[in-house]
């Protein structure tokens, strides 16, 4: 059983290289720029640009959109799982911990929703999902609002000062024999 590795950006490096983590996940806003640290390869690194906001027509300022969410689950879907992924934006509080869920239902479509927000609160209680980008992905992935019912149900996590990275392990799989 493997793992996703949320982050804040100013731990990337670190998580990267604690977790043996080679593949990444960067949901920055547009002019926000970072390193990719050495040790993820560069044809795994997927950066999508947006801003943590709930809605679109702020400004300049980009909303998650459908693009972003099939991203990402694209990406987690060809994710060889030998390694934990990681997935980070700025505080690590919001998009990331959003995606984290997009990207573990897309490896295990079986997983209950419920058990999974709650594994998600018990690995952070910071985490607050950017909720655009749960209700997008709960419609990409044909969840039926159980996804959304289930983040609504953890409610919003304690206040954060972004310093707080955390692991949220995949669903293990049981093999029937």
């Amino acid at each position: 059983m493997t793992a996703i590795v949320v982050s804040p950006l100013a731990r990337i490096a670190e998580m990267a290289v604690r977790h043996h983590a080679s593949e990444m996940i960067s949901l920055m806003a547009k002019e926000q720029s970072f390193h990719r640290p050495a040790v993820i390869k560069a044809d795994r690194h997927l950066l999508l640009g947006m801003n943590d906001i709930s809605f679109a027509g702020t400004g300049d300022l980009i909303a998650p959109q459908e693009t972003h969410v099939r991203a990402i689950v694209d990406f987690a879907k060809s994710w060889d799982r030998t390694a934990p992924l990681l997935i980070h934006c700025w505080m690590g509080v919001s998009r990331s911990p959003a995606a984290a869920l997009i990207a573990a239902l897309a490896v295990h479509p079986e997983e209950d929703d419920i058990a999974l927000a709650h594994r998600l609160r018990a690995a952070s209680p910071y985490a607050t999902p950017n909720t655009r980008l749960v209700m997008i992905g709960d419609e990409v992935l044909g969840r039926k609002g159980r996804l959304v019912d289930a983040v609504k149900a953890i409610g919003r996590g304690a206040d954060a000062n972004g310093n707080a990275p955390f692991v949220l392990p995949l669903l293990a799989k049981i093999d029937l024999i």
